[in-house]
């Protein structure tokens, strides 16, 4: 199996910016931690936060994608040519910018461009020429760890070859009030595990690893990614699981993955945000991995304050630093331990010489992720190869403006399904308790997790892989209108909460007591394929949710995304489908082809020809559904066409945009009906045309179109 080294690295955060002012604010136990002044805040005094020392400078970038972008500055120096693809996490996006315009009223979609999560990789992209696939993590504060696990998978499934991952998140209101809300901040600033700790300190940063593959260390090479766990707690919305179960999975997956025992582990970074449960599950998970004879342990987050999605990468970075120069860094901010957690951390600085890190991640939603990390040796014991698994369906079901499966079925035949979901098509299928307490997104989910598990013959779920053009967008509006409306005096808790992209995944989870990975892609109309790529390279022991959904806001919807102007009708809805890997059961076998962006001219196109070429596209599928978007649609019929040149594909084509809706998850829905359709073995009339089309054992071929560009097939 191919291993996956650290070629590169790049770092701002409150400890500075770049690695020799990060290396040496660990060496010399440095805080960044000091009262918030981005922007005015009211109270009696400022919380005290981390602010990334970003130099101002004209530009209309959010301050997540400037750091994004001076991270990986960094990490890309020195390196000739394009990276093959860029995976990042980050929970805010241009949140930051967004919050002031909706504050301020201002109604001019153009300045709301940068809002979504994607655009971040998007930028990163533009910026040093990438045209490969552009994934975007959002599972809340382990995201950008997700990230490098997931890069890490491509290049050893040897879809990649270098791929620049990490993560960013900027500080905004959202989440200051936020976390304040759910009363999480140290007025003193974070003490992890300290006795007297009462919260964490919510911070800023960007960290960029440039990952790249090879059977030996090349020159240069900081460090080897050697293992990674994900789990979910399936526990609670944002307080981690009491006994440190998910997490203590995660870590022990890490080590297995790798082949080292715990007695191998030289340092432990651990995730310590420095709240009471946060600090309490991690040290019982920590014992339930090491016992009572732990390696030196610390947070770093008593110095860097949580940085959110970007911690678990900032962290890789400090992980990367740490085995390079021998350090084991400060615990920052505790001055008594807290005994009652059973664990000591390292109070001052340490140097020694470090083979083996371990870096813990854990988010809202119970989402946990584990890093190995180990220095670039030159050999290693070879690892089991990585056999992509054969990803059957084994149900599908879907919702429109027409309902459900059926409904939207029976509609698309004669026109269009596009609308808002009828709410009794949703409420049918959720308990009472949930009707009242869930808003539109996670309603949505929910009702659609429910939809496809009743048909499937399955018990439950292990993993859930879930993708949302926009997230909860019902919760970020109500929290910031409260927020507004009372002066910044009054938030909702549960709407923080509920806000983040990763709840609705989260409620699944805890729902079906799905304990595996737990995986939530954001950023545009491609978002369930990058969902579905997570799948394909990850797998899974036990059956797999695949689901993609997003809801219709009328205030933020016509901000937000051009499909959505105001003379085009609302749309939302999505599709979900039970996956196996190893069930037996027939279904039809859904697989991603491709997956890429129009940034470089018509390379990507040609780039896409290519794989169906391979596949002999025009021999193995009896129909297309492509995505064509209405913002790009002239673009798109000539990507089209040229498609169909390229490939020698002549078979009937439905625009599924134009009979789902213009909404980021539409191709989930159409994955959905293209399942269900190459089961019966025929395309009806009216879909793809005016007859109907046998399929005789071919199968369905889903196409995006427009900025982004993306092939999946669905062979009965």
């Amino acid at each position: 199996m191919t291993r996956v080294f650290i070629t590169g690295a790049g770092i701002i955060s409150p400890l500075g910016r770049g690695l020799e002012a990060t290396l040496h604010a660990l060496l010399h136990n440095v805080s960044g931690i000091a009262p918030v002044s981005l922007f005015g805040v009211s109270g009696p005094s400022p919380l005290p936060v981390g602010e990334a020392p970003l130099i101002p400078e004209e530009s209309t970038l959010p301050r997540t994608h400037l750091l994004a972008l001076a991270a990986a500055e960094e990490a890309l120096a020195g390196h000739e040519g394009p990276v093959d693809a860029v995976c990042i996490g980050t929970s805010t996006g241009g949140m930051a910018v967004t919050e002031t315009l909706l504050r301020d009223a201002v109604t001019d979609p153009s300045l709301y461009r940068h809002h979504s999560t994607g655009t971040v990789a998007a930028e990163v992209a533009q910026k040093f020429g990438c045209r490969g696939p552009l994934l975007t993590v959002s599972t809340a504060c382990s995201s950008s760890a997700v990230a490098i696990a997931m890069a890490a998978r491509m290049i050893q499934a040897c879809t990649a070859r270098m791929v620049l991952a990490g993560g960013a998140d900027s500080l905004c209101r959202l989440t200051y009030y936020g976390f304040n809300s759910l009363q999480l901040l140290d007025p003193a600033g974070a003490r992890p595990l300290d006795r007297d700790r009462r919260g964490m300190s919510v911070s800023e940063g960007a960290a960029m690893l440039l990952l790249e593959g090879g059977d030996s260390p090349p020159p240069g090479a900081l460090a080897e990614v050697t293992g990674w766990g994900l789990s979910c707690d399936a526990y609670h919305p944002a307080a981690p699981r009491p006994d440190g179960g998910g997490a203590m999975q995660a870590m022990r997956s890490a080590l297995e993955m790798a082949g080292i025992p715990p007695g191998g582990v030289d340092y432990v970074n651990l995730h310590g945000t420095g709240t009471v449960d946060n600090d309490q599950a991690e040290a019982t998970a920590v014992r339930g991995i090491f016992g009572g004879h732990h390696p030196p342990l610390s947070s770093i987050k008593g110095a860097t304050g949580h940085s959110l999605g970007a911690a678990g990468a900032i962290e890789a970075v400090a992980s990367t630093l740490a085995l390079k120069r021998g350090i084991i860094p400060a615990n920052t901010g505790c001055a008594v331990p807290d005994q009652a957690l059973g664990i000591t951390p390292v109070l001052a600085p340490v140097e020694r010489p470090l083979k083996t890190v371990l870096s813990n991640s854990f988010g809202f939603g119970g989402n946990n992720a584990a890093l190995l990390f180990c220095a670039p040796e030159e050999t290693r014991p070879p690892a089991a190869p990585v056999k992509p698994p054969v990803l059957r369906i084994i149900a599908a079901a879907c919702a429109t403006g027409a309902g459900g499966t059926e409904s939207t079925m029976a509609r698309i035949v004669s026109g269009s399904a596009a609308g808002i979901v009828p709410r009794e098509a949703l409420d049918s299928l959720l308990s009472p308790k949930e009707v009242r307490r869930l808003k539109r997104l996670p309603r949505i989910s929910l009702a659609l997790a429910q939809a496809v598990l009743q048909g499937s013959g399955t018990e439950g779920i292990f993993s859930v892989y879930y993708g949302t053009g926009w997230g909860a967008l019902s919760e970020t509006a109500d929290f910031l209108g409260k927020l507004y409306e009372s002066q910044e005096q009054f938030t909702s808790p549960t709407d923080f909460v509920g806000s983040v992209h990763n709840a609705p995944a989260g409620q699944i989870a805890i729902k079906y007591s799905a304990g595996g990975a737990n995986l939530t892609f954001t950023g545009g109309d491609h978002t369930f394929e990058q969902a579905l790529l997570a799948l394909s390279l990850f797998g899974s022991p036990g059956p797999s949710l695949l689901i993609g959904a997003d809801e219709y806001h009328e205030a933020l919807m016509p901000l937000l995304q051009e499909n959505h102007a105001a003379e085009l009708p609302p749309s939302e809805g999505g599709g979900a489908l039970i996956i196996s890997a190893a069930d037996r059961r027939q279904g039809p076998v859904i697989a991603p082809l491709y997956l890429g962006q129009t940034l470089s001219g018509t390379e990507t196109l040609e780039d896409m020809a290519l794989r169906l070429r391979e596949m002999d596209a025009a021999a193995r599928y009896g129909a297309v559904f492509a995505g064509i978007p209405r913002k790009h649609r002239e673009c798109a019929g000539r990507q089209m066409a040229e498609l169909r040149r390229m490939t020698g594909l002549s078979c009937p084509m439905m625009d599924y945009r134009e009979r789902i809706g213009e909404h980021s998850s539409a191709t989930a829905c159409a994955a959905a009906l293209a399942a269900r359709l190459c089961t019966e073995g025929s395309i009806p009339g009216g879909i793809a045309g005016d007859e109907p089309v046998p399929l005789r054992g071919r199968g369905v071929l889903l196409l995006g179109l427009g900025e982004n560009l993306s092939a999946t097939e669905i062979m009965p």
